[in-house]
Protein backbone atom coordinates (compact mmCIF):
# COMPACT_ATOMS: atom_id res chain seq x y z
CA UNK A 1 0.00 0.00 0.00
CA UNK A 2 2.91 2.30 0.84
CA UNK A 3 4.57 1.41 -2.40
CA UNK A 4 1.08 2.29 -4.65
CA UNK A 5 0.26 5.61 -2.27
CA UNK A 6 4.14 6.69 -3.35
CA UNK A 7 3.09 5.36 -7.35
CA UNK A 8 0.42 7.79 -6.70
CA UNK A 9 2.21 10.78 -5.40
CA UNK A 10 4.91 11.05 -7.90
CA UNK A 11 2.55 10.73 -10.98
CA UNK A 12 0.21 13.54 -9.43
CA UNK A 13 3.66 15.54 -8.94
CA UNK A 14 4.54 14.88 -12.84
CA UNK A 15 1.31 16.05 -13.71
CA UNK A 16 1.27 18.95 -11.85
CA UNK A 17 5.03 19.94 -13.05
CA UNK A 18 3.80 19.28 -16.43
CA UNK A 19 0.70 21.30 -16.38
CA UNK A 20 3.09 24.40 -14.99
CA UNK A 21 6.12 23.95 -18.18
CA UNK A 22 4.63 24.65 -21.36
CA UNK A 23 6.80 26.18 -23.77
CA UNK A 24 4.67 28.99 -25.61
CA UNK A 25 3.35 32.13 -24.10
CA UNK A 26 0.00 31.45 -21.47
CA UNK A 27 0.46 27.64 -23.04
CA UNK A 28 0.39 26.30 -18.92
CA UNK A 29 -2.76 25.04 -17.01
CA UNK A 30 -4.29 27.38 -15.16
CA UNK A 31 -5.59 25.48 -12.37
CA UNK A 32 -3.08 26.82 -9.32
CA UNK A 33 -2.97 28.52 -6.00
CA UNK A 34 -0.25 30.60 -5.24
CA UNK A 35 1.11 30.70 -1.83
CA UNK A 36 0.60 34.12 0.31
CA UNK A 37 4.69 34.38 1.39
CA UNK A 38 5.08 38.16 0.19
CA UNK A 39 4.30 37.22 -3.81
CA UNK A 40 1.72 38.99 -4.71
CA UNK A 41 2.48 39.33 -8.44
CA UNK A 42 3.18 36.26 -10.06
CA UNK A 43 4.19 36.62 -14.37
CA UNK A 44 3.31 33.90 -16.15
CA UNK A 45 5.42 35.24 -19.09
CA UNK A 46 6.93 37.78 -20.81
CA UNK A 47 7.33 38.01 -24.59
CA UNK A 48 8.77 40.87 -26.71
CA UNK A 49 9.12 40.91 -30.34
CA UNK A 50 10.96 43.09 -32.81
CA UNK A 51 8.98 44.86 -35.54
CA UNK A 52 11.36 47.59 -37.18
CA UNK A 53 10.08 48.55 -40.95
CA UNK A 54 13.42 48.69 -42.17
CA UNK A 55 14.41 45.20 -41.63
CA UNK A 56 11.13 44.23 -42.97
CA UNK A 57 11.72 46.56 -45.89
CA UNK A 58 15.45 45.59 -46.48
CA UNK A 59 15.88 41.82 -46.49
CA UNK A 60 19.69 40.80 -46.18
CA UNK A 61 20.70 39.91 -49.79
CA UNK A 62 23.10 36.95 -48.61
CA UNK A 63 24.27 34.58 -45.80
CA UNK A 64 27.25 36.75 -46.06
CA UNK A 65 26.09 40.10 -44.72
CA UNK A 66 24.98 41.52 -41.53
CA UNK A 67 22.65 44.44 -40.24
CA UNK A 68 23.93 47.15 -38.24
CA UNK A 69 23.50 47.65 -35.46
CA UNK A 70 24.96 44.12 -34.68
CA UNK A 71 24.26 44.69 -30.93
CA UNK A 72 20.51 46.86 -31.25
CA UNK A 73 19.20 48.57 -27.84
CA UNK A 74 21.40 50.23 -25.49
CA UNK A 75 24.98 48.52 -25.91
CA UNK A 76 27.30 51.54 -25.73
CA UNK A 77 30.99 51.62 -25.92
CA UNK A 78 31.91 48.47 -27.26
CA UNK A 79 35.39 46.96 -26.72
CA UNK A 80 36.87 43.97 -28.25
CA UNK A 81 39.25 41.44 -27.87
CA UNK A 82 41.05 38.91 -29.51
CA UNK A 83 42.69 35.57 -28.55
CA UNK A 84 43.48 33.05 -31.69
CA UNK A 85 39.75 32.48 -33.16
CA UNK A 86 37.47 33.91 -30.18
CA UNK A 87 36.69 37.79 -29.99
CA UNK A 88 35.10 38.68 -26.89
CA UNK A 89 33.23 41.77 -26.36
CA UNK A 90 31.62 43.98 -23.90
CA UNK A 91 29.56 47.28 -23.14
CA UNK A 92 28.69 49.62 -20.37
CA UNK A 93 25.83 48.92 -18.22
CA UNK A 94 26.01 52.14 -16.02
CA UNK A 95 23.62 51.42 -12.65
CA UNK A 96 22.17 48.32 -13.52
CA UNK A 97 22.83 45.16 -12.16
CA UNK A 98 24.61 42.51 -13.23
CA UNK A 99 27.43 44.74 -15.14
CA UNK A 100 29.08 44.75 -18.54
CA UNK A 101 27.32 41.69 -20.83
CA UNK A 102 29.98 39.57 -22.39
CA UNK A 103 29.66 38.15 -25.79
CA UNK A 104 31.63 35.92 -27.09
CA UNK A 105 32.02 35.26 -31.34
CA UNK A 106 34.31 33.29 -33.77
CA UNK A 107 33.70 35.29 -36.73
CA UNK A 108 32.67 38.58 -36.00
CA UNK A 109 29.34 38.15 -36.99
CA UNK A 110 27.81 35.91 -34.82
CA UNK A 111 27.83 36.87 -31.35
CA UNK A 112 26.19 35.16 -28.33
CA UNK A 113 25.81 36.82 -24.47
CA UNK A 114 27.83 34.21 -22.44
CA UNK A 115 27.59 35.79 -19.51
CA UNK A 116 28.47 39.35 -17.25
CA UNK A 117 31.90 39.96 -16.27
CA UNK A 118 30.53 41.94 -12.94
CA UNK A 119 27.53 39.35 -11.50
CA UNK A 120 28.13 39.27 -7.70
CA UNK A 121 27.69 42.55 -5.26
CA UNK A 122 31.23 42.03 -4.36
CA UNK A 123 32.23 43.39 -8.01
CA UNK A 124 29.46 45.82 -8.34
CA UNK A 125 28.25 48.67 -5.71
CA UNK A 126 25.88 50.68 -7.34
CA UNK A 127 23.67 52.07 -4.58
CA UNK A 128 22.35 55.73 -4.58
CA UNK A 129 23.92 55.92 -8.31
CA UNK A 130 21.71 57.90 -10.68
CA UNK A 131 20.61 55.70 -13.81
CA UNK A 132 23.42 57.43 -15.89
CA UNK A 133 26.27 56.58 -13.40
CA UNK A 134 27.99 53.95 -12.31
CA UNK A 135 30.23 51.58 -14.68
CA UNK A 136 31.37 54.00 -17.82
CA UNK A 137 32.83 52.08 -20.94
CA UNK A 138 34.70 48.79 -20.24
CA UNK A 139 37.51 47.96 -21.86
CA UNK A 140 38.53 44.47 -22.76
CA UNK A 141 42.41 43.12 -23.17
CA UNK A 142 44.09 39.87 -23.11
CA UNK A 143 47.49 39.35 -22.07
CA UNK A 144 49.51 36.78 -23.69
CA UNK A 145 52.21 36.84 -21.26
CA UNK A 146 50.13 35.35 -18.75
CA UNK A 147 47.30 34.25 -20.59
CA UNK A 148 45.10 36.43 -18.58
CA UNK A 149 41.75 37.90 -19.51
CA UNK A 150 41.39 41.75 -18.11
CA UNK A 151 38.60 44.45 -18.00
CA UNK A 152 39.04 47.59 -17.08
CA UNK A 153 36.26 50.33 -16.05
CA UNK A 154 35.18 53.18 -14.08
CA UNK A 155 32.63 52.87 -11.19
CA UNK A 156 31.43 56.91 -10.89
CA UNK A 157 30.85 55.85 -7.38
CA UNK A 158 34.18 54.21 -6.62
CA UNK A 159 36.83 55.22 -8.98
CA UNK A 160 38.60 53.08 -11.83
CA UNK A 161 39.52 49.26 -10.92
CA UNK A 162 39.71 46.07 -13.07
CA UNK A 163 39.00 42.46 -12.75
CA UNK A 164 40.73 39.41 -14.44
CA UNK A 165 40.72 35.85 -15.50
CA UNK A 166 41.94 32.80 -17.11
CA UNK A 167 38.43 31.75 -18.74
CA UNK A 168 35.77 34.52 -20.03
CA UNK A 169 33.35 31.86 -19.81
CA UNK A 170 33.58 31.45 -15.96
CA UNK A 171 33.59 33.62 -12.98
CA UNK A 172 36.19 37.23 -12.93
CA UNK A 173 37.85 38.10 -10.17
CA UNK A 174 36.36 40.73 -7.50
CA UNK A 175 37.91 44.55 -8.20
CA UNK A 176 41.25 45.34 -7.74
CA UNK A 177 41.07 49.39 -7.20
CA UNK A 178 43.17 51.33 -8.74
CA UNK A 179 43.75 54.69 -6.64
CA UNK A 180 46.09 56.25 -8.70
CA UNK A 181 44.16 56.20 -11.80
CA UNK A 182 42.00 59.42 -11.41
CA UNK A 183 39.34 60.30 -14.48
CA UNK A 184 37.76 57.81 -16.68
CA UNK A 185 37.70 54.82 -19.29
CA UNK A 186 40.56 53.10 -18.33
CA UNK A 187 41.95 51.25 -20.99
CA UNK A 188 45.36 48.17 -21.03
CA UNK A 189 47.99 48.18 -23.67
CA UNK A 190 49.84 44.81 -23.26
CA UNK A 191 53.32 45.39 -25.57
CA UNK A 192 54.90 42.59 -26.92
CA UNK A 193 57.67 43.27 -24.93
CA UNK A 194 55.81 42.14 -21.97
CA UNK A 195 55.08 45.93 -20.44
CA UNK A 196 51.93 47.10 -19.90
CA UNK A 197 50.30 50.18 -19.61
CA UNK A 198 46.91 52.00 -18.36
CA UNK A 199 46.13 54.59 -20.47
CA UNK A 200 42.68 56.91 -19.49
CA UNK A 201 40.63 60.20 -19.78
CA UNK A 202 41.62 62.50 -16.83
CA UNK A 203 42.66 66.68 -16.07
CA UNK A 204 45.09 67.88 -18.63
CA UNK A 205 48.42 69.32 -16.99
CA UNK A 206 47.22 72.37 -14.77
CA UNK A 207 43.53 71.90 -15.00
CA UNK A 208 41.08 72.07 -17.60
CA UNK A 209 40.64 75.96 -19.12
CA UNK A 210 37.21 75.60 -20.17
CA UNK A 211 34.16 73.23 -20.17
CA UNK A 212 34.75 69.27 -21.89
CA UNK A 213 38.61 70.59 -21.63
CA UNK A 214 40.38 67.05 -20.72
CA UNK A 215 43.18 64.46 -21.55
CA UNK A 216 44.76 61.65 -22.33
CA UNK A 217 47.08 60.04 -19.41
CA UNK A 218 49.62 56.95 -20.24
CA UNK A 219 50.48 55.30 -17.00
CA UNK A 220 53.24 51.89 -16.68
CA UNK A 221 51.36 49.03 -14.92
CA UNK A 222 52.87 46.62 -12.98
CA UNK A 223 51.13 43.03 -13.78
CA UNK A 224 52.59 41.04 -10.65
CA UNK A 225 52.25 43.78 -7.99
CA UNK A 226 48.56 44.83 -10.02
CA UNK A 227 49.51 48.63 -9.44
CA UNK A 228 50.81 50.95 -11.37
CA UNK A 229 53.99 52.70 -11.25
CA UNK A 230 56.38 55.58 -12.32
CA UNK A 231 55.01 59.39 -14.06
CA UNK A 232 51.56 59.84 -15.06
CA UNK A 233 52.62 61.23 -18.89
CA UNK A 234 49.83 63.41 -20.81
CA UNK A 235 49.47 62.67 -24.05
CA UNK A 236 46.95 64.27 -25.50
CA UNK A 237 45.96 67.74 -24.68
CA UNK A 238 42.12 68.88 -24.92
CA UNK A 239 42.05 66.88 -28.41
CA UNK A 240 43.50 67.07 -32.48
CA UNK A 241 43.69 70.80 -32.19
CA UNK A 242 43.61 72.51 -29.00
CA UNK A 243 43.38 76.08 -30.41
CA UNK A 244 39.89 74.76 -31.63
CA UNK A 245 38.73 74.05 -28.05
CA UNK A 246 38.01 70.02 -28.81
CA UNK A 247 35.96 68.31 -25.87
CA UNK A 248 35.82 65.27 -23.87
CA UNK A 249 38.34 63.76 -25.41
CA UNK A 250 38.30 60.01 -23.87
CA UNK A 251 37.57 56.65 -24.22
CA UNK A 252 41.57 55.69 -25.03
CA UNK A 253 42.99 52.59 -26.91
CA UNK A 254 46.12 52.15 -27.86
CA UNK A 255 47.54 49.40 -30.57
CA UNK A 256 51.21 48.20 -31.79
CA UNK A 257 50.90 47.91 -35.65
CA UNK A 258 53.91 47.73 -37.69
CA UNK A 259 56.09 48.63 -35.16
CA UNK A 260 54.21 51.61 -34.47
CA UNK A 261 51.82 52.63 -31.67
CA UNK A 262 48.30 54.03 -32.20
CA UNK A 263 46.47 55.93 -30.10
CA UNK A 264 43.00 55.90 -31.15
CA UNK A 265 40.05 57.89 -28.77
CA UNK A 266 36.84 59.49 -28.84
CA UNK A 267 36.23 63.45 -29.67
CA UNK A 268 33.59 65.65 -29.32
CA UNK A 269 31.01 63.91 -26.71
CA UNK A 270 28.43 61.86 -26.51
CA UNK A 271 25.84 63.02 -28.91
CA UNK A 272 25.88 64.46 -32.22
CA UNK A 273 29.18 65.58 -32.83
CA UNK A 274 30.97 62.64 -31.38
CA UNK A 275 33.82 61.20 -33.22
CA UNK A 276 36.97 58.74 -33.52
CA UNK A 277 40.30 60.06 -33.96
CA UNK A 278 43.63 59.12 -34.26
CA UNK A 279 47.08 59.56 -33.37
CA UNK A 280 50.72 57.62 -33.85
CA UNK A 281 54.01 57.82 -31.97
CA UNK A 282 57.26 55.66 -31.78
CA UNK A 283 56.51 54.44 -28.10
CA UNK A 284 53.87 54.18 -25.45
CA UNK A 285 55.01 57.09 -23.20
CA UNK A 286 54.80 59.29 -26.78
CA UNK A 287 55.57 61.79 -28.79
CA UNK A 288 51.81 61.18 -29.92
CA UNK A 289 51.18 63.60 -34.19
CA UNK A 290 47.18 63.28 -34.67
CA UNK A 291 46.85 62.28 -38.17
CA UNK A 292 46.46 65.02 -40.12
CA UNK A 293 43.11 64.00 -41.99
CA UNK A 294 41.05 63.21 -38.80
CA UNK A 295 38.67 62.13 -37.98
CA UNK A 296 38.60 58.27 -38.83
CA UNK A 297 34.96 58.12 -37.71
CA UNK A 298 31.72 60.80 -37.59
CA UNK A 299 28.69 61.55 -39.04
CA UNK A 300 28.66 65.06 -37.59
CA UNK A 301 28.97 66.46 -40.86
CA UNK A 302 25.82 65.22 -42.21
CA UNK A 303 22.68 66.51 -43.30
CA UNK A 304 20.36 66.13 -40.36
CA UNK A 305 17.78 65.81 -42.56
CA UNK A 306 18.65 62.42 -44.33
CA UNK A 307 16.62 59.85 -44.45
CA UNK A 308 17.22 56.62 -41.91
CA UNK A 309 19.91 58.72 -40.19
CA UNK A 310 22.86 57.17 -37.92
CA UNK A 311 24.36 59.64 -35.41
CA UNK A 312 26.31 59.98 -32.96
CA UNK A 313 28.81 57.58 -33.59
CA UNK A 314 32.03 57.34 -31.72
CA UNK A 315 34.11 55.51 -29.36
CA UNK A 316 35.68 52.80 -31.14
CA UNK A 317 37.72 49.87 -30.60
CA UNK A 318 39.79 47.72 -33.38
CA UNK A 319 40.60 43.84 -34.00
CA UNK A 320 42.25 41.70 -36.70
CA UNK A 321 41.04 38.29 -37.90
CA UNK A 322 42.81 35.79 -38.80
CA UNK A 323 43.40 36.38 -42.49
CA UNK A 324 44.38 40.19 -41.68
CA UNK A 325 41.48 42.11 -42.18
CA UNK A 326 41.00 44.74 -39.83
CA UNK A 327 37.61 45.78 -38.45
CA UNK A 328 36.24 48.39 -36.12
CA UNK A 329 33.34 47.82 -33.31
CA UNK A 330 31.83 51.37 -32.30
CA UNK A 331 28.57 53.05 -30.68
CA UNK A 332 26.19 55.12 -32.26
CA UNK A 333 22.74 56.28 -32.62
CA UNK A 334 19.56 55.32 -35.22
CA UNK A 335 17.06 57.81 -33.60
CA UNK A 336 13.68 58.24 -35.75
CA UNK A 337 13.39 62.48 -36.98
CA UNK A 338 17.06 62.91 -34.93
CA UNK A 339 14.48 63.05 -32.00
CA UNK A 340 13.55 59.57 -30.77
CA UNK A 341 16.52 58.38 -29.40
CA UNK A 342 14.62 55.44 -26.62
CA UNK A 343 16.86 53.06 -27.99
CA UNK A 344 19.90 54.71 -26.97
CA UNK A 345 23.94 53.87 -28.19
CA UNK A 346 23.94 50.88 -29.70
CA UNK A 347 26.97 48.42 -30.84
CA UNK A 348 27.82 49.12 -34.67
CA UNK A 349 30.45 46.81 -36.61
CA UNK A 350 32.35 48.16 -39.65
CA UNK A 351 35.58 47.46 -42.41
CA UNK A 352 39.07 48.76 -41.26
CA UNK A 353 40.43 51.08 -44.37
CA UNK A 354 44.21 52.31 -44.60
CA UNK A 355 45.59 54.73 -45.73
CA UNK A 356 48.29 55.47 -48.32
CA UNK A 357 50.75 56.95 -45.24
CA UNK A 358 49.55 54.39 -42.67
CA UNK A 359 46.47 55.24 -40.69
CA UNK A 360 43.49 53.46 -40.01
CA UNK A 361 40.27 54.87 -40.61
CA UNK A 362 36.49 53.56 -40.62
CA UNK A 363 34.61 56.38 -42.38
CA UNK A 364 36.42 59.19 -44.47
CA UNK A 365 34.52 62.55 -45.27
CA UNK A 366 30.37 62.32 -45.31
CA UNK A 367 30.85 58.41 -45.97
CA UNK A 368 27.44 57.33 -44.58
CA UNK A 369 27.59 54.50 -41.83
CA UNK A 370 25.61 51.43 -43.80
CA UNK A 371 23.26 49.60 -42.31
CA UNK A 372 23.71 46.19 -44.47
CA UNK A 373 27.10 45.23 -44.94
CA UNK A 374 29.05 42.35 -45.75
CA UNK A 375 31.93 40.31 -44.41
CA UNK A 376 33.19 37.54 -47.11
CA UNK A 377 33.76 34.18 -45.68
CA UNK A 378 31.64 34.32 -42.87
CA UNK A 379 28.03 32.78 -42.45
CA UNK A 380 25.25 34.02 -41.04
CA UNK A 381 23.75 32.15 -38.18
CA UNK A 382 19.61 32.09 -38.22
CA UNK A 383 19.96 32.96 -34.18
CA UNK A 384 22.17 36.07 -35.00
CA UNK A 385 21.65 39.38 -32.59
CA UNK A 386 20.31 41.70 -34.98
CA UNK A 387 17.18 42.18 -37.32
CA UNK A 388 13.33 41.81 -36.02
CA UNK A 389 13.67 38.50 -33.67
CA UNK A 390 11.63 37.64 -31.09
CA UNK A 391 12.21 36.61 -27.30
CA UNK A 392 9.93 34.66 -24.78
CA UNK A 393 10.50 33.54 -21.66
CA UNK A 394 8.22 31.35 -20.03
CA UNK A 395 10.23 31.39 -16.50
CA UNK A 396 10.56 27.43 -16.39
CA UNK A 397 14.21 27.90 -15.30
CA UNK A 398 15.13 28.42 -11.81
CA UNK A 399 17.16 31.29 -12.22
CA UNK A 400 16.76 34.25 -14.61
CA UNK A 401 18.30 34.54 -18.25
CA UNK A 402 21.61 36.63 -18.35
CA UNK A 403 19.62 39.56 -20.17
CA UNK A 404 17.56 40.25 -17.54
CA UNK A 405 18.46 43.03 -15.29
CA UNK A 406 17.49 44.89 -12.27
CA UNK A 407 18.82 48.26 -10.93
CA UNK A 408 21.87 48.98 -8.90
CA UNK A 409 21.42 45.41 -7.01
CA UNK A 410 20.27 41.98 -7.11
CA UNK A 411 16.80 41.56 -5.48
CA UNK A 412 16.31 38.00 -4.41
CA UNK A 413 14.71 38.83 -1.77
CA UNK A 414 11.86 40.38 -3.84
CA UNK A 415 11.26 37.96 -6.83
CA UNK A 416 11.46 34.30 -7.34
CA UNK A 417 11.24 31.64 -9.68
CA UNK A 418 10.71 28.65 -7.24
CA UNK A 419 8.06 29.80 -5.10
CA UNK A 420 5.92 29.08 -7.81
CA UNK A 421 7.39 27.30 -10.75
CA UNK A 422 6.77 28.26 -14.20
CA UNK A 423 6.38 31.78 -12.84
CA UNK A 424 8.18 35.34 -12.03
CA UNK A 425 6.71 36.24 -8.89
CA UNK A 426 6.95 39.62 -7.64
CA UNK A 427 6.97 41.30 -4.21
CA UNK A 428 5.26 44.62 -4.28
CA UNK A 429 8.47 46.02 -2.89
CA UNK A 430 8.10 49.30 -0.56
CA UNK A 431 10.22 50.78 -3.00
CA UNK A 432 9.70 53.27 -6.26
CA UNK A 433 11.54 53.23 -9.65
CA UNK A 434 11.79 56.65 -9.23
CA UNK A 435 14.06 56.13 -6.29
CA UNK A 436 17.96 55.50 -6.57
CA UNK A 437 17.39 51.88 -4.48
CA UNK A 438 16.44 48.60 -5.78
CA UNK A 439 13.27 48.41 -7.12
CA UNK A 440 11.14 45.23 -7.51
CA UNK A 441 12.25 46.13 -11.38
CA UNK A 442 13.16 42.86 -13.77
CA UNK A 443 13.49 44.31 -17.18
CA UNK A 444 15.31 43.80 -20.85
CA UNK A 445 16.78 46.39 -23.26
CA UNK A 446 13.89 47.94 -25.91
CA UNK A 447 16.05 47.15 -29.13
CA UNK A 448 13.41 48.59 -31.82
CA UNK A 449 11.61 51.66 -32.59
CA UNK A 450 8.32 49.31 -33.05
CA UNK A 451 7.75 46.38 -31.14
CA UNK A 452 5.28 44.53 -29.14
CA UNK A 453 5.67 43.34 -25.76
CA UNK A 454 3.16 41.00 -23.99
CA UNK A 455 2.97 39.00 -20.47
CA UNK A 456 0.33 37.80 -18.25
CA UNK A 457 -0.11 39.04 -14.80
CA UNK A 458 -2.01 37.08 -11.52
CA UNK A 459 -2.62 40.03 -9.05
CA UNK A 460 -4.71 40.38 -6.09
CA UNK A 461 -3.83 43.54 -5.00
CA UNK A 462 -4.27 43.63 -0.73
CA UNK A 463 -4.50 47.30 -0.69
CA UNK A 464 -4.37 50.32 -2.29
CA UNK A 465 -1.11 51.17 -2.28
CA UNK A 466 -0.27 47.64 -4.59
CA UNK A 467 0.51 47.47 -8.03
CA UNK A 468 2.46 45.57 -10.61
CA UNK A 469 2.45 45.33 -14.14
CA UNK A 470 4.88 46.25 -17.02
CA UNK A 471 7.21 49.39 -16.80
CA UNK A 472 9.07 51.58 -19.20
CA UNK A 473 11.78 52.85 -18.17
CA UNK A 474 14.21 55.97 -19.26
CA UNK A 475 15.93 57.26 -15.36
CA UNK A 476 14.49 58.09 -12.30
CA UNK A 477 12.52 60.62 -14.30
CA UNK A 478 10.62 59.35 -17.07
CA UNK A 479 8.42 56.52 -16.98
CA UNK A 480 5.48 54.89 -18.18
CA UNK A 481 3.93 52.13 -15.71
CA UNK A 482 0.80 50.01 -17.25
CA UNK A 483 0.13 48.97 -13.75
CA UNK A 484 -3.08 46.81 -12.21
CA UNK A 485 -4.21 48.13 -8.74
CA UNK A 486 -7.20 47.60 -6.62
CA UNK A 487 -10.28 49.86 -6.49
CA UNK A 488 -13.65 49.78 -4.83
CA UNK A 489 -13.35 46.37 -3.90
CA UNK A 490 -12.25 45.24 -7.35
CA UNK A 491 -8.80 46.07 -9.77
CA UNK A 492 -7.90 48.78 -12.06
CA UNK A 493 -5.58 48.97 -14.80
CA UNK A 494 -3.88 52.11 -15.62
CA UNK A 495 -1.26 53.80 -17.37
CA UNK A 496 0.76 56.15 -15.18
CA UNK A 497 3.29 59.35 -15.86
CA UNK A 498 6.11 58.77 -13.53
CA UNK A 499 8.57 61.31 -12.64
CA UNK A 500 10.43 62.48 -9.50
CA UNK A 501 8.33 64.91 -8.29
CA UNK A 502 4.89 62.65 -8.51
CA UNK A 503 2.61 60.57 -10.61
CA UNK A 504 -0.28 61.56 -12.89
CA UNK A 505 -2.94 58.72 -14.58
CA UNK A 506 -3.08 59.50 -18.08
CA UNK A 507 -6.06 56.65 -18.69
CA UNK A 508 -7.66 53.76 -16.00
CA UNK A 509 -10.23 50.99 -16.18
CA UNK A 510 -12.20 49.62 -13.66
CA UNK A 511 -12.07 45.64 -14.27
CA UNK A 512 -13.09 42.87 -11.98
CA UNK A 513 -11.78 41.68 -8.65
CA UNK A 514 -10.18 38.45 -7.82
CA UNK A 515 -7.15 36.94 -8.97
CA UNK A 516 -8.14 36.16 -12.82
CA UNK A 517 -5.15 36.40 -14.83
CA UNK A 518 -5.04 39.97 -16.64
CA UNK A 519 -2.56 40.04 -20.10
CA UNK A 520 -0.51 43.41 -20.67
CA UNK A 521 0.39 44.46 -23.63
CA UNK A 522 2.52 47.17 -25.22
CA UNK A 523 2.74 48.34 -28.92
CA UNK A 524 5.78 50.67 -29.86
CA UNK A 525 5.32 52.12 -33.29
CA UNK A 526 8.14 54.25 -32.80
CA UNK A 527 7.41 57.86 -32.28
CA UNK A 528 3.91 56.88 -29.92
CA UNK A 529 2.90 54.18 -27.53
CA UNK A 530 -0.28 51.43 -27.73
CA UNK A 531 -1.35 50.37 -24.30
CA UNK A 532 -3.84 47.19 -24.02
CA UNK A 533 -5.30 45.38 -21.52
CA UNK A 534 -7.21 41.73 -21.53
CA UNK A 535 -9.01 39.38 -19.20
CA UNK A 536 -8.38 35.94 -18.98
CA UNK A 537 -8.10 34.65 -22.33
CA UNK A 538 -10.58 37.93 -23.54
CA UNK A 539 -10.18 40.15 -26.49
CA UNK A 540 -7.29 42.80 -26.21
CA UNK A 541 -8.92 45.73 -24.94
CA UNK A 542 -7.18 49.71 -26.18
CA UNK A 543 -6.52 51.58 -22.83
CA UNK A 544 -4.90 54.43 -24.37
CA UNK A 545 -3.22 54.83 -27.43
CA UNK A 546 -0.82 57.37 -29.61
CA UNK A 547 0.95 57.93 -26.00
CA UNK A 548 4.36 60.02 -27.02
CA UNK A 549 7.59 58.30 -26.56
CA UNK A 550 9.54 61.65 -26.78
CA UNK A 551 9.27 61.88 -23.08
CA UNK A 552 11.27 58.23 -22.69
CA UNK A 553 13.92 59.46 -25.68
CA UNK A 554 17.68 60.69 -24.55
CA UNK A 555 16.88 63.54 -26.53
CA UNK A 556 14.51 64.65 -24.11
CA UNK A 557 15.59 63.26 -20.87
CA UNK A 558 19.07 63.19 -21.77
CA UNK A 559 21.89 60.64 -19.98
CA UNK A 560 23.86 57.74 -21.15
CA UNK A 561 21.38 55.07 -21.87
CA UNK A 562 18.47 53.54 -23.79
CA UNK A 563 14.76 52.34 -22.37
CA UNK A 564 14.03 49.07 -20.71
CA UNK A 565 11.04 47.58 -20.46
CA UNK A 566 9.50 44.94 -17.66
CA UNK A 567 8.08 43.38 -14.97
CA UNK A 568 7.82 45.87 -11.99
CA UNK A 569 5.86 45.63 -8.15
CA UNK A 570 5.58 48.22 -5.79
CA UNK A 571 3.67 49.15 -2.99
CA UNK A 572 4.93 52.84 -2.46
Amino acid sequence: MTRLLSYLYLGLTFLCCFSLSGCSSGAKSKTVHFSKDGFVAHFDYFNYRGDDDFYKKNPLPGDDYFYNPILPGWYSDPSICKNGDDYFLVTSTFSYFPGVPIFHSKDLVNWKQIGNVLDRPSQLKLNGQRVSQGIFAPAISYNPHNQTYYMITTNIGGGNFFVKTKDPFGEWSDPVWLPDVHGIDPSFFFDDDGKAYIVNNDEPVGGSKYEGHRAIRIQQFDVEKEKTFGPRIMLVNGGVNLAEKPIWIEGPHMYKINGKYYLMCAEGGTSVNHSEVIFRGDTPMGKFTPWDKNPILTQKNLDPNRPVPITCAGHADLVQKENGEWWAVFLACRPIGNKFENLGRETFLLPVKWSNDGFPYITKGNEVVPRIVRMNGVKRDSLCTFGNFEKNDDFNSRKLDIEWMTLREPIDSLYSLTDNPGYLSLRCANVSSTELKAPAYICRRMQHHKFVCTTKLYFEPTNGRETAGLLLLKDEKHQYFLSVGKLDGGRKVSLEKLTASGNSTIASNQIAGGNSPIRLKVVSKGKTYDFYYALGDGPWLSLCKDIDAYYLSTANSFGFTGTTIGMYATSK
